[in-house]
């Protein structure tokens, strides 16, 4: 069983990346999903988040005010710093016990949006992968799909690794640029594919 970590700034394309190697038959770890999960309502991490943040960081549901904590982490390294110091040890035990309940023939992908920024992924994983667009591909497909200002997409593109610092620390990298359609993306992924399960 090999362990892949898989990732890729906003807008390049890696969750699309990430269903088709589930289609090719990886389990498919996603650490966002995951993220998502134990922030919910009765989530994992809402005591937790609570106690280190107060009532205000939980919305009227019950689960984290995602809107609240995004602007605020952006403002605030120290934020963002105590944040993630309660949810990624949370989140790194599920994902390894997602990865262990795999099948022995089974190559485990580990989609993680902050791999290359985190320090700790790069030593779990046998493999980097990196999905790979121009910033201006990844604006225009935000845009697009979220609704987002322009601003707001810059502001995380700057919070992220640079593509270079993404670059440096693949095994691989699939390109996939504006003018790239799925058909031609699902063909150069799956000769990579193919050439790292030998």
């Amino acid at each position: 069983m090999r362990r892949i970590g898989l990732t890729g700034g906003i807008g390049s394309g890696k969750s699309a990346v990430a269903g088709m190697l589930g289609e090719f038959g990886a389990c498919i770890v996603d650490t966002d999903a995951i993220a998502r999960q134990i922030s919910a309502p009765g989530g994992l991490a809402i005591p937790a988040l609570r106690e280190r943040f107060g009532d205000e960081a939980i919305d009227a549901t019950g689960a984290l005010d995602r809107d609240r904590m995004r602007t605020l982490a952006f403002a605030d390294p120290g934020t963002r710093t105590a944040l993630e110091a309660v949810l990624h040890p949370l989140i790194g035990a599920e994902a390894e016990r997602q990865a262990a309940a795999a099948r022995p023939d089974q190559s485990v992908v580990f989609d993680v949006p902050l791999l290359v920024e985190s320090g700790r992924w790069r030593a779990r994983v046998e493999r980097v992968l990196v999905v790979d667009c121009t910033v201006e591909t990844q604006i225009e497909r935000v845009m697009r799909r979220s609704g987002w200002e322009r601003v707001a997409v810059e502001r995380v593109i700057a919070q992220q690794a640079s593509r270079e610092a993404r670059r440096a620390a693949a095994d691989a990298v699939i390109h996939n640029d504006g003018g790239m359609s799925l058909d031609e993306l699902r063909q150069a992924l799956y000769t990579l594919w193919q050439r790292w399960r030998l």
